[in-house]
């Protein structure tokens, strides 16, 4: 089992995922080496990727949260079929097993080809389906997101890891064609260090470093930390479906999304205008959560739970036999 010093890790990732193991070593006052070594099992374990990949914003692409009630016997097939689309993203079975819930990245307004979204509601296993536009996502981005109370960054060491990060001057500018070979090796290992992504790319050296730190400064390139909580001591994760008073809206956003227990929270359409998932040890530390920190919060007039019972991909990462591997590329 992971120990304090991995969460710690794993937090510094969060909030810096390409920093140098020597940077990282001396915020936590460990050794490179032993950073390096811990990282290397957590990795090899399955436990935590580092993912680099075009900015989905980007390229016009909005997230839509759907819901799919299906057929138990169906239930299994489909949700296979649907991870492997690149366009799907943190897919779990919940609700006793008959619910699927997952991101579909896919252009929003006139100019979207929803294809994925139209066929959904006509597939034979499908006997309900709710889809909301993710609208906004609360907390501040690269620090936001769930770590494990148990061994987080102080709040000085993560300002040490987030002060000097690239703050894009305007809109995220897409990744140009000729940035294909660079994105791919990111979405392998987005770690890889500049000599290893000059292999990967035939590029030179410079030539990486150039184009990452532009690829960076232009809000073109974002990255991803697919942890598997379950396997750092917290069993329980489920998806809150809020419905809270639209003038209280944000303040109520930022107030969970800085829940040590949350890993994401959003305002969304549809009936529920706000969206969180909250990651636990067990029922009970659920339910003192649920209890204490969420029945606390004024504005929240009603809610739904969604109790997850299998993850089956994150961003970019698939949960096979209990580790996370990189998802099929098209």
């Amino acid at each position: 089992m992971p120990d304090a010093l991995d969460h710690r890790i794993i937090h510094g990732l969060r909030c810096a995922p390409r920093v140098s193991f020597r940077r990282l070593g001396e915020v936590l006052d460990v050794s490179e080496q032993t950073v390096a070594r811990r990282y290397a099992a957590l990795r090899r374990d399955g436990v935590v990727r580092v993912v680099g990949m075009g900015n989905p914003a980007a390229r016009g692409q909005a997230e839509w949260i759907a819901r799919l009630r299906c057929r138990p016997d169906a239930v299994e097939p489909l949700a296979n079929s649907l991870v492997r689309r690149p366009e799907v993203a943190f897919a779990s079975i919940a609700s006793g097993g008959s619910e699927i819930i997952c991101i579909v990245r896919s252009p929003a307004g006139t100019a979207r080809d929803d294809l994925l979204l139209r066929q959904l509601p006509r597939a034979g296993a499908v006997l309900d389906v709710h889809l909301d536009l993710v609208l906004h996502a609360f907390g501040t981005p690269g620090t936001a997101g769930w770590t494990g109370r148990a061994g987080s960054l102080t709040p000085g060491q993560v300002h040490r890891l987030t002060a000097d990060r690239p703050v894009p001057a305007g809109p995220a500018l897409p990744a140009g064609e000729e940035d294909a070979p660079l994105l791919e090796a990111l979405a392998e290992d987005g770690r890889a260090t500049h000599t290893r992504l000059a292999e990967l790319t035939g590029w030179s050296k410079p030539r990486v470093a150039r184009r990452l730190e532009a690829l960076e400064e232009a809000g073109s390139l974002t990255y991803e930390v697919d942890t598997l909580t379950e396997r750092l001591g917290y069993e329980l994760n489920a998806t809150l479906w809020l419905q809270v008073d639209l003038p209280r809206l944000q303040r109520i956003g930022e107030e969970i999304s800085g829940h040590e227990e949350c890993a994401f929270a959003s305002a969304t359409s549809g009936r529920h205008n706000l969206m969180a998932v909250v990651i636990c040890r067990d029922t009970q530390d659920f339910y003192r959560y649920l209890s204490t920190a969420v029945a606390r919060i004024e504005g929240v007039n009603g809610y739904e739970i969604s109790i997850r019972v299998r993850r089956l991909k994150q961003s970019s990462s698939l949960v096979q036999h209990g580790r996370l591997v990189p998802a099929p590329r098209t």
